[in-house]
């Protein structure tokens, strides 16, 4: 079997190329010159340059492939970004499933995320049917992650591909410390950062997203989402978690969804004006929701089973030790 991974540069890419490997996979990956391929096994794969957003490359890179894993995407919470995350997330995907169609692609993985889902006000954990209830928040990286994973329904009700979503929740473990979106979990190790918001955050191990991502292609049903989530817990205890792993002192001030908003709205103000601020209204927003989920489908359709949020933050924690992150 010949599998493509795009995204495989990024944290779980990094988890599922040797694991593809380990079950005798041949792996191609798609990445730019660019790219950091130091935590890849490069002499065990086929590396082909170019990348989501120009199908020839895609085109290239998938020709005699049996399998696709779509895991390239952009992460961001900021409204200058959004045209950005349209052209990867969105229109990316739309070049994945014309590569598809054309080269009789045998099976897709879509790696989708929790928040196409959407996310809690309230703090009730929500499944693979809830309603997508934030659409009037316009969070960019919400509604792109939403609108590509509609376009492989579309794809496997109209044009019979058999394409498997997983939506993984916070993925948590070894490496993903280098992750942009990490800095502030870096800070709290280093316990240099005081402050916790009030949302919720649902963790889960990297190993078990890789695990489920096989499980669903094994048994999952195309078109069906699975939610790959582990333990929900507020960012206080997350905080608290991260610390105790750490050694060092939690975050003790409590920052509530009003006092967010308006530090929210301070940055969205000076921004324009070329002052850099922590905060804007689209991840103060994010930071007191409640990003908690239901796993009941993927354990009881796939037999996925997620381990505890402490394993995963112990690994997290570990790696920043052992590289001197902290």
């Amino acid at each position: 079997m010949r599998a493509l991974v795009t995204g495989a540069t990024g944290f779980l890419g990094g988890w599922l190329v040797p694991a593809l490997l380990k079950k005798g996979y041949e792996v191609r990956i798609l990445c730019r010159n660019s790219s950091d391929l130091s935590e890849l096994p490069v002499d065990e794969v086929e590396k082909f340059i170019g990348d989501v957003t120009d199908q020839n490359s895609l085109l290239e890179a998938a020709k005699d492939c049996d399998e696709i894993y779509h895991l390239a995407g952009v992460i961001a919470y900021e409204p200058e970004k959004l045209e950005l995350m349209q052209k990867v997330n969105v229109e990316g995907t739309k070049n994945i499933l014309k590569v598809c169609k054309e080269l009789k692609i045998s099976k897709l993985l879509y790696l989708s995320s929790v928040v196409a889902i959407g996310a809690s006000f309230d703090g009730n954990p929500l499944n693979e049917e809830s309603d997508f209830n934030i659409n009037h928040l316009n969070l960019g990286y919400f509604d792109t992650k939403r609108e590509a994973e509609d376009l492989v329904r579309e794809a496997v009700k109209f044009d019979g591909l058999k394409a498997y979503i997983v939506n993984p929740s916070t993925i948590y473990g070894r490496g993903d410390a280098k992750k942009g979106s990490r800095k502030t979990q870096v800070k709290v190790a280093k316990g240099e950062f005081p402050f916790y918001p009030s949302g919720g955050v649902n963790v889960v191990a990297v190993e078990d997203v890789i695990d489920g991502i096989f499980l669903a292609m094994e048994k999952g049903e195309p078109g069906r989402r699975y939610v790959l989530s582990g333990e929900n817990i507020t960012i206080k205890q997350l905080f608290e978690k991260i610390s105790a792993e750490a050694g060092v002192k939690a975050p003790k001030i409590p920052l509530n969804r009003a006092v967010m908003k308006i530090i929210g709205s301070i940055g969205d103000i000076v921004k324009p004006l070329g002052i850099s601020w922590p905060v804007n209204s689209e991840n103060a927003w994010t930071t007191t929701l409640f990003h908690w989920f239901d796993n009941k489908r993927a354990k009881e359709e796939l037999g996925f089973k997620p381990k505890p949020a402490q394993h995963a933050i112990h690994e997290s924690v570990a790696y920043m030790k052992e590289n001197k992150l902290i």
